[in-house]
């Protein structure tokens, strides 16, 4: 029996559907926050409603209450809202309502992650009160949901790397794994339209927050590392201490400066099959200072207070004095250029045509000589933003289509 056509097939012997005509603004182009980073994680906190991880109603209710723009007004609302929200988490376990507690408990874990995402007074004490409060609250969302999350404890030197493992419930009786590198400003667990995505297709996934990120910058002091193959390597041995693991089909994905970090495993462990940079990036160090010395001519006094919060979020990631000089000294050390001829297993690299970088990423797809994919998310995916924050629906099932292929 033939399928018969949808109507929008039936339509296209009419109306030529490959073109799209647009006559206003793409959503890309609107903008929420003059302050750039605010910008984009608002368009990635809308994003994670359809993970349940936040409501439009308490996003809109936290942006109402910013009184400004400054990183501690962000703090503070986004604070106000997961206490709220973990309050009534807290009264619905003491009541054992555990399906409405653990709905609470994932919300109120992301906007105590949030209020810190754009925030770098290191030494106030916000920063560890809220950095264990969301590890808490994430900790009994999977406690008491049936999601398949368990947190791990990677060796790494002489202390450890915190992470989760996701296994896929649906996974065969040997599965690929899928390790994933976060990014600056983002938590593991905001990697969620990636290992979601990949453990409905019985794919698995370790997320680690590394030096430099999330609750392993803020909660064990350790800051950002170049040789980012010393920090993979040990997560590949400890995922061979794991059941149902097909080591012969380990990928690595990294997201924005994770995308630009992960490459160098991929030069040095060769149990690597497949490196998904998104984006891609030859020098993020290059990208970067290019910005930090155009800042750097101007008086100090004519500077962009943003551009000062970024070299003082910058000098504590990556562990030098809070000096414009330290910082552009300490990035010119990130470059990938000596080591891309090493790099042997297949790789994609992601692009978007909003990606704040543009061009980077087809430079470093250009320079590579190992096998490769270009992927462009362009206007008509709505996933065209830095890392497609905001289009995880559309990313998640074009990146996943081209993985099913590819792993």
């Amino acid at each position: 029996m033939a399928k018969s056509k949808s109507p929008l097939a039936q339509q296209k012997s009419k109306v030529d559907m490959e073109k799209y005509i647009y006559s206003g603004k793409h959503w890309s182009e609107l903008k929420f926050f003059d302050h750039i980073l605010m910008d984009a994680l608002l368009k990635h906190i809308f994003g994670l409603m359809q993970y349940k991880m936040t409501d439009f109603s308490e996003i809109m209710e936290t942006l109402g209450q910013m009184e400004s723009s400054s990183e501690r007004d962000w703090a503070v609302a986004w604070g106000n809202t997961a206490k709220k929200v973990q309050d009534r988490a807290d009264h619905s376990y003491q009541n054992n309502k555990t399906v409405s507690a653990s709905s609470a408990y994932l919300r109120s874990a992301s906007y105590w992650r949030i209020a810190l995402m754009c925030f770098s007074e290191k030494e106030d004490p916000i920063v560890v009160d809220f950095s264990k409060n969301s590890e808490f609250c994430y900790e009994k969302y999977l406690e008491l949901s049936d999601y398949p999350g368990v947190k791990i404890q990677v060796p790494y030197e002489e202390t450890f790397l915190n992470g989760y493992f996701y296994q896929s419930p649906v996974a065969g009786e040997k599965a690929p794994l899928i390790i994933i590198t976060p990014g600056r400003d983002t938590w593991g667990e905001d990697a969620v339209w990636v290992f979601d995505s990949a453990i409905k297709r019985g794919v698995h996934c370790i997320v680690i927050e590394g030096p430099g990120q999330g609750k392993t910058l803020r909660l064990q002091g350790l800051i950002f590392r170049k040789d980012w193959e010393k920090v993979i390597t040990p997560v590949i041995d400890y995922a061979e201490t794991l059941s149902g693991i097909d080591m012969e089909r380990i990928a690595i994905l990294g997201i924005s400066f994770g995308g630009y970090l992960v490459p160098r495993a991929a030069a040095f462990d060769k149990r690597i099959k497949l490196c998904i940079t998104n984006p891609g990036n030859i020098s993020w160090g290059d990208s970067i200072n290019n910005a930090l010395r155009q800042v750097q001519k101007l008086p100090k006094i004519l500077r962009p207070s943003m551009m000062d919060k970024m070299v003082e979020d910058y000098a504590w990631k990556h562990g030098v004095e809070n000096e414009i000089d330290a910082v552009i000294d300490e990035l010119d050390k990130y470059s990938n250029a000596d080591i891309l001829d090493e790099i042997t297993c297949k790789v994609l690299v992601m692009d978007g045509t909003s990606e704040t970088l543009p061009g980077e990423a087809i430079k470093f797809y250009d320079a590579l000589k190992s096998p490769k994919h270009y992927m462009l998310f362009d206007e008509t995916t709505t996933a065209q933003t830095h890392t497609q924050m905001g289009g995880y629906a559309t990313a998640s099932e074009i990146l996943f289509d081209w993985i099913e292929d590819n792993l």
